[in-house]
């Protein structure tokens, strides 16, 4: 910012107060104007920031919402084998018998689990350039809270998710199965029920993430509603 000071003489007191005035009036509309134009900039950035990012989190929460869909597809088989096997052993049915059911079924015996594509370009183009600080602080803690649970979701499936699943002996199962060869009920079933439950768990933290979404996008899901 640049100012001429008045290069005429000032003969009375009243003309210096005059020109003092005018400069420091000048000075402070400068300063306002250029607060204004700062203001609108910041406001223009952050508006543009919100809605990238809640394009993105409504992209991601189909995402989420549509492998919910799908593992739910995919589970169900797998909760009817364990329902028949484990009333077989509970009837005291032979193992051949057990294996004949479970040879019928085999193509059930498959662990597929749906991740969604999580995207977070819109919140770190926003954090990078600042405009994440321009963001009015409710929605700034609502969108940091929505991208946390999604790193906290995707650190869950890539380290933790199969924790409790014996994959080795699961694949050896499923080879057995191909070939035809004769399984142990109970140890079959203990397999059969750590597939489950990975799967349970891979479901439960995608509906903490989609509720976590939807909050932030303030939608109501259809399992809120219910």
């Amino acid at each position: 910012m640049h100012f001429e000071v008045p290069k005429t003489k000032l003969h009375s007191f009243k003309e210096f107060t005059k020109h003092y005035l005018m400069i420091v009036l000048s000075i402070l509309t400068a300063l306002g104007l250029e607060q204004w134009i700062e203001r609108t900039h910041h406001d223009h950035a952050a508006a543009f920031a919100g809605q990238q990012i809640e394009a993105e989190l409504r992209a991601n929460l189909v995402s989420v919402q549509t492998s919910l869909q799908n593992n739910a597809e995919h589970l169900k088989p797998l909760q009817q084998m364990n329902e028949t096997l484990t009333q077989d052993i509970k009837n005291g049915v032979s193992n051949i018998t057990i294996n004949q059911h479970i040879q019928a079924a085999k193509d059930q015996f498959r662990l597929s689990l749906d991740w969604p594509t999580l995207a977070s370009q819109a919140w770190d183009v926003a954090v990078a350039n600042q405009s994440a600080t321009w963001l009015n602080v409710a929605d700034l803690r609502t969108y940091a809270t929505a991208y946390a649970a999604q790193r906290d979701a995707a650190a869950w499936m890539t380290h933790d998710s199969t924790l409790f699943l014996n994959a080795p002996r699961m694949a050896t199962l499923r080879t057995e199965l191909n070939l035809g060869v004769n399984v142990e009920p109970v140890e079959f079933v203990a397999v059969l029920q750590q597939m489950i439950g990975t799967a349970s768990q891979t479901q439960s933290h995608l509906q903490q993430m989609e509720a976590q979404l939807a909050h932030a996008l303030h939608v109501e899901t259809e399992r809120a509603k219910s």
